[in-house]
C-alpha cells in the first residue's frame, strides 16, 4: 500500500472514530452527587447521560448526579424543543426545561462538552490530516475504553483509557515529554 493511500485511510478512520463512539461512557458511576448538580436540577437544567428517548411518547430520560445519588429525570419535548439531535441514548447532554402545568418540557438540548485543561488545545480533522501527511512525530492516544480500542483503533494509536490514566498517571504516556501527544476519543463529549 502506498504511503499516500495509508495516510488517506488513517484520516478517514480518524473521522469515523470521532463520529462513531463516545470517549468513556460507563455503566457505573462511583462518586456521590455534588451540591452543584442538585442545584442545577432546581434551576431547570438537567446535565447528565441520556438514558433514553421516545419519539412516540415525546419524552427524554436523563440520569442526573452520580453513584447512589443519581436520579433519572424525565422531560417531554415538542416542536418548540431545539437540539433534539443531542438527546441520544448514552450521550452526555444538558437539557434546559420549563414547567408547563404538571409537566416539564425540554426547551433546549445541548451536548455536554468536556472542558479542556489549561495548555491543551483542540485539533480539527484537517489539522490532524496535515500532521499525518507531513509525518510529524507524535504519539496518537486512543482515550476510549479498552473494549472499544480492542474493537478497532487508528493505526499506531496506543490505548490510554481514562481509568488507566487515573491509575498510572504520566507513566501511561511516552517517556519523551516533548513529543506531541494527540488524544482522540469518539466525540466531543
Amino acid at each position: 500500500m502506498r504511503l499516500s493511500t495509508k495516510k488517506k485511510l488513517l484520516a478517514a478512520a480518524l473521522m469515523l472514530a470521532f463520529m462513531s463512539y463516545g470517549c468513556s461512557p460507563t455503566s457505573q458511576m462511583t462518586q456521590t452527587a455534588k451540591p452543584a448538580q442538585a442545584e442545577q436540577m432546581q434551576k431547570n437544567v438537567y446535565a447528565g447521560s441520556v438514558v433514553g428517548k421516545s419519539n412516540k411518547a415525546q419524552t427524554i430520560s436523563i440520569s442526573v448526579g452520580q453513584g447512589d445519588a443519581a436520579q433519572t429525570m424525565m422531560v417531554k419535548f415538542d416542536d418548540k424543543t431545539t437540539g433534539l439531535e443531542y438527546a441520544e441514548k448514552g450521550e452526555a447532554a444538558v437539557i434546559n426545561w420549563e414547567q408547563r402545568g404538571d409537566d416539564k418540557f425540554a426547551t433546549e438540548i445541548k451536548p455536554k462538552l468536556a472542558k479542556l485543561p489549561e495548555g491543551v488545545t483542540e485539533i480539527k480533522v484537517d489539522e490532524m490530516y496535515t500532521l499525518i501527511s507531513t509525518n510529524t512525530p507524535m504519539t496518537l492516544v486512543d482515550a476510549r475504553p479498552e473494549m472499544r480500542y480492542d474493537q478497532g483503533h487508528l493505526p499506531d494509536a496506543i490505548s490510554v483509557s481514562v481509568p488507566k490514566m487515573k491509575k498510572m498517571g504520566a507513566k501511561a504516556l511516552p517517556a519523551d515529554k516533548n513529543e506531541l501527544l494527540v488524544f482522540y476519543c469518539g466525540g466531543p463529549t
